[in-house]
């Protein structure tokens, strides 16, 4: 079992699971009867946050988790996002009061709940001011469909914009070994306003398992595939730093994943990384990640071996950087 943490006024596990994988973006949605025992171990196990979005397979997604909690509801912590849209291929966003409301009340038919524990705005839209559409979200707190809200990958601007309307219990961002973007400003803005931190790809994608070495062995219709750090020419370099956390991953007798997992579960008590996977043995490895104990020693070794400056790649191809960040 995991401890739990705070994520602003909302009590979690210290680990959560990710749900996209299950249904999309990493290869062919191969077996619904694995994801939903996935979700039901995690519950045994302490993970009590399960993360999906609106976008991830259209809603089919929300629609497996649905199912996966049909009578285990008072167990979850149940997050969902709306905002993002796609428009010839190309990721934009989407805010207005309207649209937030809409994709609520969708949203909660798919997962078949009355309320949502925590609702993201997945991104933010650059052409309808972020007081409209948090306008719109503190309303749905108000009506009790909402009980907590969140932002992903926002900037400290807007997260500050966003907490003055309704507080902010969570932000939700890209945060592993190979993506530190949101140290510093965005991070100190966060615990300035008492915001949790929930990194989503704290194992880079799975890059940093060591379990991945070609793009050739991902599904033909995996993001992956299409991403800057897999691409041949950044693949040899960031490989030799998977190398070099396996090498220190040996010595403490844990994988290379588990050691770059702990490693964010050790950046504060208010952090809780959500790693996807939609088998039970890759969850029961994340979650022994958790309880993993690191020295300051141990932490200084595991960023020399991976130093931010040091990955190769950057995290999205133009038509998708563009969405990020705002």
């Amino acid at each position: 079992m995991i401890k739990a943490r705070r994520l602003g006024g909302l009590e979690v596990g210290a680990q959560g699971l990710g749900c996209m994988g299950m249904s999309a973006a990493y290869g062919d949605r191969d077996n619904d009867a694995e994801s939903v025992a996935t979700i039901h171990r995690a519950l045994e196990l302490g993970v009590t946050l399960l993360d999906t979005s609106n976008v991830y397979a259209d809603g089919v997604n929300e629609e497996l988790v649905g199912r996966a909690i049909k009578g285990k509801r008072d167990q979850v912590v149940l997050a969902t996002k709306f905002g993002i849209v796609w428009n010839d291929g190309q990721m934009g966003a989407r805010g207005d009061a309207a649209y937030v409301r809409q994709c609520c009340e969708d949203s909660l038919q798919r997962l078949g709940v009355d309320h949502i524990d925590l609702y993201y705005q997945h991104r933010v839209d650059p052409d309808t001011p972020v007081e409209e559409t948090w306008g719109a979200l503190a309303e749905l707190v108000a009506e009790g469909k909402v009980r907590h809200l969140g932002i992903s990958e926002a900037s400290a601007a807007t997260i500050r914009r966003a907490h003055a309307v309704h507080p902010i219990s969570a932000l939700q961002s890209e945060w592993s070994l190979w993506t530190r973007g949101i140290e510093g400003e965005i991070l100190d803005t966060c615990r300035e306003l008492g915001i949790g931190i929930v990194p989503f790809s704290p194992l880079g994608r799975g890059f940093l398992t060591g379990n991945i070495t070609s793009v050739e062995e991902l599904p033909e219709d995996d993001m992956r595939r299409g991403l800057p750090r897999f691409a041949e020419e950044n693949l040899k370099r960031n490989l030799a730093i998977v190398e070099a956390l396996r090498a220190l991953a040996d010595e403490k007798g844990v994988t290379a994943g588990q050691l770059a997992l702990a490693w964010v579960q050790h950046r504060g008590e208010d952090v809780v990384p959500i790693p996807g996977t939609k088998r039970r043995r890759y969850l029961e490895e994340n979650v022994a990640a958790a309880n993993l104990s690191l020295s300051t020693e141990d932490i200084a070794a595991i960023e020399n071996a991976a130093p931010a400056e040091a990955i190769a790649g950057e995290r999205y191809p133009e038509g998708l950087a563009r969405a990020a960040g705002k």
